[in-house]
């Protein structure tokens, strides 16, 4: 399994082909590839993005078969399903990035902001659970000079809400806690651009140079710890 850095390196180094139409994907689909996964996969990062139809994350990535392990739902949000796949991953295949993806214009956000300043009367109680978990990432902007412009208004809440999942990753599991401080597992945020197709990781990025910190104390997780902490969760 490759580093956190190299798999972030291999993104960007893939985003810039899928942004440049010089696409590989072709080869990495081969069917010579698929009877290769048929029994086992090793993904190299996993992408908790949205389901928004306009991103999907294999072709954004330039990534074929069995690269990426990929979450999708509306809003790119946290919960504890989604936290469950994130840890899955991590113990099973040894993933070492997790990218929290959103974008531009995004739905969900707006649809949020639109319930927050008018709010619905007896909104489906499914639909209205991904406003939950977006809204507080959110409405402290309503509150500031930016709800007078709709545009930088979105933009910003985009960005709120891909940092707020995020944290939510780094923070909200012991499993995924455990594997940043022991295999230097990391957490980032990006948003992909629905008009220019560039994917921008801007939040939890290591600066150039840095190295990550492994405690010498901890111990690698396996998957049965993995189950246990969902089972107590």
């Amino acid at each position: 399994m490759i580093e956190a850095r190299a798999a972030l390196d291999r993104l960007r180094e893939g985003n810039r082909r899928f942004v440049a139409g010089a696409s590989g994907r072709e080869a990495l689909d081969h069917p010579t590839r698929r009877r290769e996964l048929a029994t086992s996969q090793e993904p190299f990062a996993t992408i908790l993005g949205c389901s928004d139809s306009r991103v999907p994350v294999e072709i954004v990535f330039d990534q074929g078969l069995g690269d990426l392990f990929v979450i999708r739902v509306a809003g790119n949000i946290v919960a504890p399903s989604l936290v469950g796949s994130v840890e899955f991953a991590a113990a099973q295949f040894g993933t070492r990035l997790v990218v929290v993806l959103g974008h531009s214009r995004c739905g969900a956000v707006q649809a949020t902001l639109d319930e927050l300043r008018r709010p619905t009367q007896n909104p489906p109680r499914n639909l209205y659970s991904i406003v939950d978990h977006i809204r507080p990432a959110v409405e402290g902007l309503l509150a500031t000079g930016l709800r007078d412009d709709p545009e930088a208004l979105v933009q910003e809440a985009v960005r709120a809400n891909i940092r707020a999942s995020a944290h939510q990753l780094r923070h909200g599991s012991q499993v995924i806690e455990q594997r940043i401080q022991s295999e230097g597992l990391l957490v980032v945020g990006a948003e992909y651009s629905l008009e220019t197709g560039v994917v921008d990781f801007f939040d939890g990025v290591p600066e150039a140079g840095s190295v990550f910190s492994v405690s010498p104390e901890a111990k690698p997780l396996t998957l049965e710890m993995v189950q246990r902490a969902l089972e107590e969760s």
